[in-house]
C-alpha cells in the first residue's frame, strides 16, 4: 500500500508538487478537501481529476482543510492511497432534501456489492439533510461488521454553500461512498469530544425529524436565545460555541452531541445536523481548548489501537502504508481559533511513523463511537479513521 499527499493554494494556482499519475489505478482512492469557492471555480478538481481517471475520486467542501498537522482555507488538502489487496467502489445518490436523508443513506448500500465488503466511507451534502437519518439508512442496507464512517461538507461559518465531488466535478445535494473490499483491510476509528454539561436538563416536547419546536413545553428558539444573550445576534453560528447534549427517552443510548444548522424565526424552530427525538432530554455544553486537544489524542490514541497494524508500536520505523483521514467539526474550530492546529498535531503524534494524515472540518462527524460498532451522527467530536492493510 502506498501513500502521499499533496496540496493546491489556490492564492497560487498551482499544485504543491507534480501530481503523482503514476499510482493512478482502480485500486487507488483519491480524497479531496477545499473551500466553498471551488464551486464556481473548480479548474484545481478538474486537474485533479484528469491526473487520476482510474482512481477512486472523492472529496467535498470544507470548514477548513487539514493536510499532516496543518489546517488551511485557501487549499484543496488531497490525500491518496494506492492499495494492495483492497477493491474499491464509489456509489452517489442526488439528495433531494431533509425527507430524502434516510432513502439517500439506503440508495447509496443498496449500490455497493455486499460480498467482501469491509467498510465504507461517506461524503455528503451538508445542508438540508438529517445526517442520523442518513446514516440509519446506510447502515441498516450494509452487511454486519461492515465498518463506517465519513462526514458532512462545510462551507466555513457561513452554512449557504457545500459541494461533494461527483464524477470529479463539485456538486450540491448529493451523497457519496467508497466500498472498500478484501480481508487484507485493516480499519480503525476513534471518536471523542471534549465537551461538558451545564444548566437544567430540558425536555424535547415537539420536533419533527432534525427541526426542534420546543422544549419543555416552550418555543425552542427563544430558550436558547436567552442563553446565548449577545450572541443570539450571531446565530447560527455562535450555537457552535453551545451545543446540546441529547439524550434518547429510552435510557439505554448514550449522550450524543448536536449543533445547529439553521433558525428559523417564524416558528420559533431551531433546525440540527440529526435527530431531535420527542421524549428525549438535552443539557447545554461547553468546553476548552485544552480539552479539545486531549479528546483529539484519545481518537487518535483509540484509532491506532483499534487498527491493529502489525508494525506493532505506533512509533516504529516500516509503519509507512497508512492513511489516516480526521473530520472534526467546525464547532471545535470556532472555540480553538489560533489554537486549532494543536488538535490536528495532537492526532498526527498518535499515528505510525510515515501515515498519511488528511481531512476537513465539517457540519457533522460520522463515525462508530461504542464497543458496538454502530455508526452514528455527531457533531463537536473529532474522528479519525485510519485505513492499512495487513
Amino acid at each position: 500500500m502506498q501513500t502521499t499527499h499533496f496540496q493546491y493554494t489556490t492564492a497560487d494556482s498551482a499544485w504543491s508538487s507534480a501530481l503523482p499519475r503514476l499510482l493512478d489505478g482502480p485500486q487507488t482512492l483519491v480524497l479531496a478537501f477545499g473551500p466553498r469557492a471551488l464551486l464556481a471555480q473548480p479548474s484545481a478538481l478538474h486537474e485533479l481529476a484528469q491526473a487520476f481517471p482510474a482512481s477512486v475520486l472523492m472529496g467535498c467542501s470544507s470548514a477548513g482543510a487539514i493536510s499532516s498537522g496543518e489546517v488551511n482555507d485557501g487549499s484543496v488538502s488531497v490525500v491518496l492511497a494506492r492499495f494492495d489487496h483492497t477493491n474499491l467502489q464509489r456509489v452517489s445518490t442526488p439528495l433531494k432534501g431533509v425527507g430524502d436523508s434516510f432513502d439517500a443513506g439506503s440508495r447509496l448500500a443498496a449500490q455497493l456489492a455486499p460480498e467482501g465488503l469491509r467498510a465504507v466511507f461517506i461524503l455528503c451534502s451538508g445542508l438540508a439533510v438529517n445526517g442520523s437519518a442518513l446514516v440509519r439508512g446506510v447502515g441498516q442496507g450494509l452487511p454486519g461488521g461492515v465498518k463506517l464512517s465519513g462526514g458532512l461538507a462545510a462551507d466555513g461559518s457561513l452554512f449557504e454553500r457545500t459541494w461533494v465531488l461527483d464524477g470529479g466535478e463539485p456538486v450540491e445535494n448529493v451523497a457519496t461512498a467508497v466500498g472498500l473490499y478484501g480481508d487484507a483491510l485493516l480499519v480503525g476509528h476513534g471518536c471523542s469530544g471534549g465537551w461538558t454539561e451545564f444548566g437544567p436538563e430540558r425536555q424535547v416536547t415537539q420536533s419533527d425529524g432534525n427541526v426542534l419546536y420546543e422544549l419543555d413545553g416552550q418555543p425552542a428558539l427563544a430558550l436558547y436565545k436567552n442563553y446565548l444573550g449577545d450572541l443570539a445576534a450571531q446565530l447560527p453560528s455562535s450555537a457552535l460555541l453551545f451545543p446540546l447534549a441529547l439524550r434518547a427517552s429510552s435510557g439505554n443510548a448514550g449522550t450524543v452531541v448536536r449543533t445547529i444548522l439553521a433558525v428559523d424565526e417564524a416558528s420559533q424552530a431551531m433546525v440540527f445536523a440529526g435527530d431531535m427525538p420527542v421524549g428525549s432530554t438535552v443539557r447545554l455544553m461547553r468546553t476548552s481548548v485544552d480539552n479539545l486537544v486531549t479528546s483529539a489524542e484519545q481518537a487518535g490514541q483509540r484509532a491506532v489501537q483499534l487498527l491493529g497494524h502489525p508494525g506493532g508500536d505506533k512509533k516504529a520505523e516500516g509503519a509507512a502504508g497508512v492513511l489516516a483521514v480526521s473530520v472534526s467539526c467546525i464547532g471545535r474550530r470556532l472555540v480553538m481559533g489560533e489554537r486549532t492546529e494543536e488538535e490536528v498535531e495532537a492526532v498526527v503524534e498518535q499515528l505510525p511513523l510515515g501515515a498519511v494524515h488528511g481531512g476537513f472540518y465539517s457540519y457533522g462527524e460520522i463515525a462508530p463511537a461504542n464497543s458496538a460498532n454502530v455508526a452514528e451522527l455527531h457533531n463537536q467530536t473529532m474522528t479519525l479513521t485510519v485505513f492499512s492493510e495487513g
